[in-house]
């Protein structure tokens, strides 16, 4: 398949792929389009781990083994959500926010952040990213799920409760890319104070108390690192690396 030139030849879902040329011309390029995969962020890794260049991306209609962060599905029906993975080499250390920040730009003034990787829209999550990689070979794997037109009402309770959505056509999808490839492509070149400023302006968890594995606190924003700041009960401060945090005592999202 010609737009997936650097990398192996992809098993799964590879009868039902096809070649597309990317809307921007530093991200995206060459770019693999599936029909059908498993993963989107398991075929760019095959793609990276066979020196696949910066930019390279992988799309997919549909997914049957999307997931999250801490192994959670994600669910969208065929063509209704933007499901990519971006190889990013060199990733620079703030790669996570400026990752939220450009997909919540693109989602539009009402969307706000939750610390690490959640895109809000209200109090429903309107889209997830997932950075896999190998620091220590400088690449990284930066995996987005966007529902852009997926109709909530359409997936299992349990995650609808949970779902929000861009409301728009199926159509949409490649627009809403083509938005998404620019706004990366300007965040990362931008310098760490104004990615951190971006990220504060969203920030959904400021001011409120939240809870983690092996704690409770109030969220105080994010420092310079983009590490999650917490004010404790005993008036000490932690900072997080990683991890899952909910609001107040909530075991889940």
């Amino acid at each position: 398949m010609g737009g997936a030139r650097a990398g192996p030849r992809l098993r799964s879902g590879a009868a039902r792929t096809q070649t597309v040329n990317a809307p921007s011309a530093a991200l995206g390029r060459p770019r693999l389009h599936l029909r059908v995969c498993d993963s989107t962020n398991e075929r760019a890794r095959e793609l990276a781990l066979a020196g696949a260049p910066h930019g390279t991306l992988v799309t997919a209609a549909e997914q049957t083994a999307g997931r999250g962060r801490q192994g959670r599905r994600w669910l969208a029906p065929p063509g209704t959500a933007l499901l990519c993975s971006l190889l990013i080499r060199e990733p620079p250390a703030l790669l996570p926010l400026m990752a939220a920040v450009a997909v919540a730009e693109v989602c539009g003034p009402e969307a706000m952040l939750k610390w690490p990787n959640d895109v809000l829209l209200g109090e429903g999550k309107v889209a997830g990213i997932l950075i896999e990689g190998r620091p220590q070979e400088g690449w990284a794997v930066l995996g987005i799920g966007l529902n852009v037109a997926v109709p909530v009402e359409a997936l299992p309770e349990d995650v609808g409760v949970r779902a929000a959505t861009l409301g728009r056509a199926p159509g949409d999808v490649e627009p809403v890319l083509e938005r998404l490839l620019g706004a990366l492509g300007a965040w990362l070149g931008r310098d760490e104070r104004a990615v951190l400023d971006a990220f504060r302006a969203r920030d959904a968890l400021v001011g409120r108390e939240i809870a983690w594995a092996s704690g409770r606190g109030r969220a105080a924003g994010v420092d310079g690192r983009g590490r999650l700041v917490v004010e404790l009960a005993d008036g000490g401060r932690l900072a997080l690396d990683a991890g899952e945090v909910h609001l107040g005592s909530a075991s889940g999202d």
